[in-house]
C-alpha cells in the first residue's frame, strides 16, 4: 500500500506540473478508495483531536495561519452549522420582537384607557370643517403646524373622552327602573376612577354626577342616604365629566324608558347637533342660540294624551371650558337674543341644549348638593378653625373643580355642613342648587364638548350613541 501511496502521489505531482493534461488523467478505483479512506482517517482525526497545532488556532477567512485551506466539506459542515443556529436566533428574535396584542376592555369596564391605548395615541373626535371665511384654515401650513405643537394637549383632553365614551356606553345597559340613584351615581363615578386611572389633580372626576329627574333641568345628585328610585316613567339626564390634567369634557345625555318621551329627546338631541353645526371661529354667540331655538321648537311632543310644543329653556345655556374652569366665562344661548361675543380660535365649549314641556325658565330649589370653589377668589381670612380645615382638604382634592356631599363623604369629612355654609357666606365656594322648572313638566338635556382647532372643529366627545 505504502509503494502504491508513493506512485500516486507521483501522478499527482505530474497532473499539478502539466494543468492543461489534468482532464485526461484518471486516478485508478484502487488509488481513488485508498484516497478516500486517507481523508476519513484525517477527519475521524480532527473530530476526536480538540487540540490542534498552534499555527493554524487562528483562523481567518477560513484559512488558518498556516496558510492551506480547510477541507471543503469542513466547510460545510461549520457553514451549516452557523446557519441554523443564526435561524433559531432569528426566530428567538422574532418572537421577542412580536408586538402583544393590544387588551381588551371586560365588561363592565375595568381596563384604564391608557392600557388600551399603548402607542399614547387616543381617538380624536368628529372632524367637522370651518365655512365661509375660514375655509383656508384647512390646508394652512401655518394653523396644522400649530396644531403639531400642541399634540399632548390634544391626547389628553382625547384620552378623557374616551373614557367618557366607554362608561357612558356602559350604563345605557346598565340603569333600570328600580335602581337607587345614588347606587347608579357611585357606579357610575368608580368605573370613571378606574378606567381614567384616578391621580390626584392629575387625572380624574371633573364634577359631581348630574342625575336630575324631570321637571329638575340640572344640579342634581344624591345626598348621602337619599333613597330616591328611579322609575320607568322618569326623564333622567345624565351629565358627567372627566378630565386629564384639567382639561374637562363636559357631556350628558337623557335616559327615558317610555317611549312617549321619544320626540322630547330627538328635538333637544337635533338642537344640540345644530348649535355645534353653527359654531366656529368668529361666530357670534347669539346666532348659535337663535339657530338652536328654531329647530327646538319645531318639535312637539305628546304625553299622556296632551300635546306640548317643545321650549327651550331660556335661562340655561352652554360655556365656555378652561383648564380646570368647567364655566371659563361665555355663554352659548340656546334662544335668540342679541350676544355679539364671538367664539375664537383654540377655545373649548360645552354646546348644550335644554329643552322642556314646562314653562322654559329655571329656578333654583331644592336640597344643595354641588358645589365649586370660585376661580378667581383671592385670600378671604376665615375664624372658623373647621372652616379652614375644610377650605384644606377643598384645595387638595378638587381645587376649582366642582365637587358634592357626597364627594366629602367619600375622603372621610364629617360634620362639615357648617363649616361648609362658612365658606359659601365667605364667597370663598358658591353653591349650586338643583334647576327646576315647573313641577309636573319634563326636561331633557343633550351636550358635547368642542374644541375650535386652528384648522377645523373637532367634536371631541362625539360617540356612536349620540
Amino acid at each position: 500500500m505504502a509503494r502504491e501511496d508513493g506512485t500516486a502521489a507521483e501522478a499527482l505531482g505530474e497532473l499539478s506540473l502539466h494543468d492543461n493534461e489534468v482532464e485526461d488523467l484518471q486516478p485508478s478505483d484502487e488509488q481513488h478508495n485508498d484516497a478516500v479512506e486517507s481523508k476519513k482517517k484525517k477527519k475521524k482525526k480532527k473530530k476526536a483531536t480538540p487540540v490542534v497545532e498552534a499555527d493554524q488556532c487562528t483562523v481567518s477567512n477560513g484559512i488558518p495561519n498556516g496558510g492551506m485551506p480547510l477541507d471543503d466539506e469542513d466547510d460545510d459542515l461549520e457553514v451549516g452549522d452557523a446557519t441554523a443556529d443564526s435561524a433559531k436566533k432569528k426566530k428567538k428574535k422574532n418572537r421577542s420582537k412580536k408586538k402583544k396584542e393590544p387588551a381588551e376592555q371586560t365588561d363592565p369596564p375595568s381596563i384604564p384607557v391608557k392600557d388600551l391605548f399603548p402607542s399614547g395615541e387616543f381617538p380624536e373626535g368628529e372632524i367637522q370643517e370651518y365655512k365661509n371665511d375660514n375655509v383656508w384654515r384647512i390646508t394652512s401650513e401655518e394653523k396644522r403646524a400649530q396644531e403639531r405643537l400642541e399634540k399632548p394637549m390634544y391626547n389628553d383632553v382625547r384620552q378623557a373622552a374616551e373614557v367618557h365614551r366607554q362608561v357612558r356606553k356602559y350604563m345605557r345597559k346598565y340603569i333600570k327602573p328600580g335602581m337607587l340613584m345614588v347606587d347608579i351615581c357611585e357606579t357610575l363615578e368608580n368605573m370613571v376612577r378606574k378606567l381614567i386611572a384616578e391621580n390626584g389633580l392629575q387625572a380624574g372626576i371633573a364634577f359631581p354626577t348630574g342625575c336630575s329627574l324631570n321637571w329638575v333641568a340640572a344640579h342634581w345628585t344624591p345626598n348621602g342616604g337619599d333613597k330616591t328610585v328611579l322609575q320607568y316613567d322618569d326623564v333622567m339626564k345624565l351629565d358627567f365629566g372627566t378630565h386629564i390634567e384639567g382639561r374637562i369634557i363636559d357631556c350628558a345625555f337623557t335616559v327615558a324608558f317610555n317611549p312617549m318621551f321619544n320626540p322630547l329627546l330627538e328635538a333637544v338631541k337635533d338642537a344640540t347637533n345644530t348649535g355645534i353645526r353653527e359654531a366656529g371661529i368668529d361666530v357670534r354667540l347669539g346666532d348659535i342660540g337663535a339657530a338652536i331655538q328654531e329647530v327646538m321648537e319645531s318639535y312637539e311632543v305628546e304625553i299622556n294624551g296632551k300635546t306640548f310644543q317643545v321650549k327651550s329653556v331660556r335661562n340655561l345655556n352652554g360655556h365656555s371650558i378652561g383648564p380646570y374652569q368647567i364655566h371659563a366665562g361665555k355663554s352659548v344661548p340656546i334662544v335668540k337674543g342679541g350676544e355679539q361675543t364671538k367664539m375664537e380660535e383654540g377655545e373649548f365649549f360645552a354646546i348644550e341644549t335644554f329643552g322642556s314641556t314646562g314653562k322654559g325658565y329655571v329656578r333654583e330649589d331644592l336640597e344643595c348638593s354641588h358645589y365649586m370653589k370660585n376661580f378667581d377668589v383671592g385670600h378671604v381670612p376665615l375664624r372658623l378653625p373647621r372652616a379652614k380645615q375644610l377650605l384644606a382638604t377643598i384645595d387638595k382634592h378638587f381645587s376649582t373643580l366642582a365637587f358634592c356631599r357626597r364627594y366629602l363623604d367619600r375622603i372621610g369629612e364629617t360634620k362639615y355642613l357648617m363649616a361648609l355654609k362658612n365658606l359659601c357666606d365667605s364667597g370663598i365656594v358658591q353653591p349650586y342648587p338643583p334647576l327646576c322648572d315647573i313641577k309636573g313638566s319634563y326636561v331633557a338635556q343633550f351636550e358635547h364638548t368642542i374644541f375650535l382647532r386652528p384648522t377645523c372643529k373637532e367634536v371631541i366627545s362625539r360617540g356612536d350613541d349620540f
